[in-house]
């Protein structure tokens, strides 16, 4: 173990014993099922019928090790900074002159939300794509998830964690960068971009907090606006009261008493299971099952890393942190970085152009007609897509000259 000054990075495999494997089919064995009510569909929460088959198919059809072998194809190192061990996969481009990008997944995602994009954006040349377009990318496990887990402190809440992003970006030789992300992985890009204007090229980002409608709008407000933004504008409303009405109370459990939720889900495999299948299916462009938007097999390798490394209550903390941060609830701070953002339909909530500008630099604003809230897993083209095309367009209208040759990692 590093000690908290300690800047090496160490070389990182993923590698479960057994015996981890051997207690989960076990545990799924003896799964103590609940009741439910007959003919409620998804209105209560995960249906028991849909669950049930899915615990047979992680017990007896998921082949965790084949998950493991993909994950393992990347680089994969851990460091330490500011005190947390810091898990992330550096895969480096074959053209030398790639653009360093990090990308960040937030909550209930993990790195794993990334496989079918990180080979278009390293070696664009080998999928059909401009070698011009390559990207270094640099993806980090977010302190306190997955193998960045869990944090031994308090105080983890994203400002903290785009700092340690900056410094772990300086570690690997990049002093300038672009960054990408959705949810959490949105709001430290976004923080990168904000704090540390000097060294990033550019933000790209599926999802912008707080662009949303989140009062009303009003006469004058919407009088203000085109006819199709009016539209938009109380579209946004509507779904943000549905929000509020039916969907936020995980947030709410997780801003205020994640360790009591923690034992709960890191007893049961099957709690931890629903406790995020139900967001794959409320949050993507799926019809009945999570699975219409998801792979069944990813959807259970992203479970799979809350489960074995015991991070349902540390990545549940990132929650509590930002809840309880000095400045909660203030205005949002502007941020002078090129901004882009992809909107999908089925994002959580729809974003508002005119709001976004009140604090954001776009220069970029694509809107697709398919897609959800993990764009990186169920529109991996789309998303890859409008990834190079802004940062080729950066390129282009600033002359950036960013091919670095990166450190040792």
């Amino acid at each position: 173990m590093t000690s908290p000054d300690d800047d090496t990075i160490q070389p990182f495999r993923i590698d479960i014993p057994q015996a981890d494997l051997d207690d989960l089919h076990t545990r799924l064995d003896r799964t103590r099922w609940p009741d439910e009510l007959p003919g409620v569909g998804w209105a209560y929460g995960v249906p028991r019928d849909y669950l049930r088959e899915l615990v047979r198919y992680w017990r007896h059809a998921y082949d965790w090790r084949a998950a493991e072998a993909r994950l393992n194809e990347w680089p994969q190192f851990t460091t330490t900074i500011d005190g947390a061990n810091v898990h992330f996969a550096h895969i480096r481009s074959p053209e030398p002159d790639a653009t360093p990008l990090i990308i960040t997944h937030g909550w209930p995602g993990s790195i794993v939300e990334f496989l079918d994009v990180v080979g278009p954006l390293t070696d664009p040349r080998a999928h059909g794509g401009d070698p011009a377009d390559a990207f270094h990318v640099v993806v980090p496990s977010i302190p306190g998830f997955g193998f960045s887990g869990p944090t031994r402190d308090t105080g983890w809440e994203l400002g903290r964690v785009a700092a340690a992003f900056a410094e772990l970006m300086d570690r690997l030789g990049y002093g300038r960068f672009g960054a990408q992300g959705g949810d959490w992985g949105a709001a430290i890009s976004r923080e990168l971009g904000r704090a540390h204007t000097d060294r990033i090229i550019g933000v790209h980002l599926n999802l912008l907090p707080g662009a949303q409608a989140t009062a009303e709008p009003g006469v004058e407000e919407l009088a203000a606006l085109s006819p199709r933004e009016r539209e938009r504008a109380l579209a946004s409303w509507e779904r943000t009261q549905e929000w509020t009405r039916e969907r936020q109370g995980y947030g709410v459990l997780q801003s205020t008493r994640p360790q009591t939720l923690a034992y709960g889900l890191t007893d049961s495999p099957v709690g931890q299971l629903a406790w995020i299948a139900e967001k794959f299916k409320e949050w993507t462009d799926s019809d009945e099952h999570p699975e219409d938007a998801v792979g069944r097999d990813q959807l259970l390798t992203n479970v799979m890393l809350y489960w074995l490394t015991g991070t349902a209550g540390s990545s549940a903390r990132i929650y509590y942190e930002r809840a309880h941060a000095d400045g909660w609830g203030a205005p949002v701070q502007p941020s002078t970085a090129p901004t882009a953002l992809a909107v999908f339909p089925r994002e959580n909530f729809i974003p508002l152009r005119h709001v976004a500008d009140r604090t954001e630099v776009i220069v970029r604003w694509t809107e697709f007609d398919r897609g959800g809230h993990f764009a990186a897993m169920e529109e991996p083209d789309l998303l890859v897509g409008d990834v190079r095309a802004f940062f080729r367009d950066l390129r282009g209208s600033q002359g950036e000259q960013s091919g670095q040759s990166g450190g040792a990692a």
